[in-house]
C-alpha cells in the first residue's frame, strides 16, 4: 500500500567535500522510498537502502530505455541525452555489451599494468623534478588516465590534451553553456567517427582496432553508430574523468584520515583492498542518477512504485547502509567484507571496473611507497573544488612530501 510522501527538492544541498548529505541517513531508517524532484523533470522514487538500490539497477521489471521517451528527472538539460549502454535494456543492451566485452578483456587490462606502472613513475620522476608543493590534479591525477586510455586506443599523443577538453565538457552539468558543451560532444563523436574509419583502412592491435574488428567481422554487427558512441561515452569519457576524479578524492580521503595512509604506508598489500574500500566510501556522483522505469507495479515494502513512474538509486546512500557494512560511515583500509556497488550492479555494471581498479591501485602502491610523508601542501581547507560537475573532486590538490 502506498501511503501520501513528501516530496523533496534533490539533491538534498550542494555538494561539500567529500560529505554525503545526512538526509540519505534519515531517509534509510524513515522512508527507504520516498519522493523527490529534480531540477529539472518528473518527481520520482528515491531508492536508499542497498537491497532496494540493486533491484532498482538490476530487476529487468524496471527500463532504462523507457527514460528517452519521458521527461526524465535530471540536474541538467542534456545531463543523460545519450547515455551509450547504460541507456539501454536487454536485448540490444546483452547485444552490444558482449560484443564490446570480447575486445575490453581483462587479460588486456592485465597487459596495460607494466604500462601504465611506466606512465605512474614518469609522473612521479615530474613530482621530484618540479618539487613542492605540487598540484596532483593538474599534473598528476589529469595525465595519467588520460594516456592510459589513449594508448589502449591508440589515440596519436599530439590529440590527447583535446580528448581531456571534451571528457570534461560532457560531464559538466552547469560549469559550461548548453550549446558549448553540445559542440563539445559533436566534435568528440566526429573525432572518433575519424579515428574508427582509419582502423577500418589500417588495421591495428590495439583497442579500438580489436573494438573495429569485432564490429566488423562479428554477425551480431555493432552498428557504426554504436561503436561511435560506446568509445565514446563508455571508454573515454568514463575512462578519463571518473578516474581523474576519484585519485585526488582518494589522496584526499586518505590525508584526512592520516591513520588510515599510514596503515598502507606500512603496508602496501592492503591498497586492493583500500581501492574497493575508498569506492565505497567516497560518493563520487553529487546526486542519484540514471532513472529506471517501472514496467509494471513493483512492491517495495510498504510502497508500490506504480507502472510508468521512474525511480532512482543512490549508490552512494547503498554503500553507507549499516544493514549490509560494519560502521558504514567510517573510512576503514583494512574492511574485509564490502560488497560496494560503486562500480554498480547487474547488466550495466561498469566495463571499465577493472582498468580503473588497476589504475588506481597502481597510483596508490607507487605513491604510498615512494612519498610514505606525503601530505595536503595548503592544509585540508586549502584544497579547491569542482563546481557544476556531475562528479565530485578536487580542482586543485597541492600536496608536500
Amino acid at each position: 500500500m502506498t501511503t501520501a510522501h513528501e516530496v523533496r527538492a534533490y539533491p538534498f544541498s550542494e555538494p561539500d567535500r567529500l560529505e554525503l548529505d545526512p538526509m540519505y541517513a534519515r531517509l534509510r531508517a524513515e522512508e527507504p522510498l520516498s519522493r523527490v524532484q529534480f531540477p529539472l523533470g518528473e518527481p520520482a522514487w528515491l531508492a536508499t537502502r542497498y537491497h532496494d538500490v540493486r533491484t532498482v539497477l538490476a530487476d529487468p521489471r524496471f527500463s532504462r530505455a523507457v527514460a528517452k521517451t519521458r521527461d526524465q528527472p535530471r540536474t541538467h538539460p542534456d545531463e543523460h541525452l545519450d547515455d551509450g549502454l547504460v541507456g539501454m535494456d536487454a536485448p540490444d543492451h546483452a547485444r552490444l555489451r558482449k560484443l564490446v566485452a570480447r575486445a575490453f578483456t581483462g587479460r588486456r587490462v592485465e597487459l596495460m599494468r607494466d604500462d601504465t606502472q611506466r606512465i605512474v613513475d614518469g609522473l612521479v620522476d615530474n613530482m621530484l623534478e618540479q618539487g613542492a608543493p605540487f598540484d596532483m590534479v593538474e599534473n598528476f591525477a589529469i595525465p595519467l588516465p588520460v594516456t592510459v586510455i589513449s594508448e589502449m586506443l591508440g589515440v596519436p599523443e599530439a590529440d590527447r590534451p583535446r580528448l581531456r577538453g571534451w571528457s570534461e565538457a560532457m560531464v559538466s552539468t552547469t560549469a559550461l553553456p548548453w550549446e558549448e558543451m553540445e559542440r563539445n560532444a559533436k566534435e568528440l563523436f566526429a573525432y572518433i567517427g575519424t579515428l574508427v574509419a582509419e582502423r577500418r583502412r589500417n588495421p591495428t592491435e590495439d583497442l579500438l582496432g580489436a573494438l573495429v574488428k569485432t564490429r566488423d567481422e562479428d554477425g551480431d554487427r555493432l552498428s557504426e553508430e554504436e561503436l561511435v558512441m560506446h568509445v565514446t561515452g563508455g571508454l573515454l569519457i568514463t575512462g578519463t574523468e571518473t578516474t581523474a576524479s576519484q585519485m585526488p578524492n582518494f589522496l584526499y580521503a586518505l590525508l584526512s584520515h592520516r591513520d588510515q595512509w599510514e596503515l598502507l604506508c606500512a603496508d602496501p598489500s592492503l591498497v586492493p583492498r583500500a581501492v574497493e574500500e575508498l569506492v565505497r566510501w567516497i560518493p563520487l556522483n553529487y546526486s542519484a542518477m540514471f532513472a529506471r522505469y517501472a514496467l509494471e507495479d513493483i512492491e517495495f515494502g510498504d510502497v508500490t512504485v506504480k507502472a510508468g513512474e521512474p525511480v532512482v538509486g543512490s549508490v552512494a546512500s547503498a554503500n553507507r547502509d549499516p544493514e549490509i557494512f560494519e560502521n558504514p560511515d567510517r573510512l576503514d583500509v583494512t574492511r574485509e567484507h564490502n560488497p560496494h556497488i560503486g562500480f554498480g550492479h547487474g547488466p550495466h555494471h561498469c566495463l571499465g571496473a577493472q582498468l580503473a581498479r588497476m589504475e588506481l591501485q597502481t597510483v596508490l602502491t607507487t605513491l604510498v611507497t615512494r612519498f610514505p610523508t606525503l601530505d595536503f601542501a595548503d592544509g585540508a581547507d586549502g584544497v579547491v573544488w569542482k563546481q557544476g560537475m556531475l562528479v565530485r573532486g578536487p580542482k586543485l590538490l597541492r600536496v608536500t612530501w
